[in-house]
């Protein structure tokens, strides 16, 4: 198993509670100024305010990488993954957009 990977499951399995009424997914965010992309763990129980905890940080800015530490942390878990940053990429393997809109943030 990859390194990256590796970190970031393992994070997320200390922040994972499974608690009633929450949310939990990952947000996976483009950083072009600093080349790397940035891995969070997001979590919202049903009335309080969202809570983001910063998993990792991939130095190695490469979509390829990218699209692989993705591929295995989808093999992993079934939690939802967000990506910000990534408008009008594309996942070099398969060619699908990997961010379908432009959210309000950027």
């Amino acid at each position: 198993m990859n390194k990256d990977l590796e970190i970031i499951y393992s994070r997320m399995q200390l922040l994972f509670k499974r608690t009633n009424r929450t949310r939990y997914w990952f947000q996976v965010a483009n950083d072009p100024y600093d080349c790397s992309y940035n891995f969070f763990f997001n979590s919202q129980h049903k009335g309080e305010r969202l809570k983001s905890v910063p998993l990792h940080k991939i130095d190695s800015y490469d979509l390829q990488y990218l699209e692989k530490i993705i591929d295995g942390l989808r093999k992993k878990t079934s939690l939802s993954i967000k990506f910000i940053g990534f408008t009008d990429l594309r996942w070099p393997k398969t060619q699908k957009l990997i961010q379908w809109r432009r959210d309000i943030l950027e």
